[in-house]
């Protein structure tokens, strides 16, 4: 694996993402110090705390999903990287965020 070109890529997208969450904090503030609608803040505020949520739902079905695809692997004594173990990565990644999405819809 070569360090010199991963450490650049993480870094320009470590980044990108603090930027983009101190604009988005930005924007969050201006409206709330501008006296906008009490509906418009508190809808704001509500939506950030359901993508929080919906968030967590999300990458902890797909982190489980993705776990027990781990154990299946060690329980099937796979030891080495083959195209069947990728498979199974790939299908436990698939059925995690099938999961998430059939909690969501329950959810709502």
């Amino acid at each position: 694996m070569d360090f010199n070109l991963i450490l650049p890529i993480i870094l320009i997208l470590g980044v990108v993402y603090t930027i983009k969450s101190v604009v988005d904090a930005g924007t969050r503030r201006r409206i709330i110090a501008a006296h906008g609608a009490e509906a418009l803040v508190r809808s704001l505020l509500d939506g950030d705390a359901s993508k929080r949520r919906q968030s967590a739902l999300h990458w902890g079905s797909v982190l489980v999903a993705v776990a027990l695809g781990f154990g299946l692997i060690d329980l099937l004594g796979i030891n080495e990287v083959t195209p069947g173990a990728i498979a199974l990565l790939l299908g436990a990644t698939g059925l995690g965020n099938l999961a998430y999405y059939l909690l969501e819809r329950r959810v709502r």
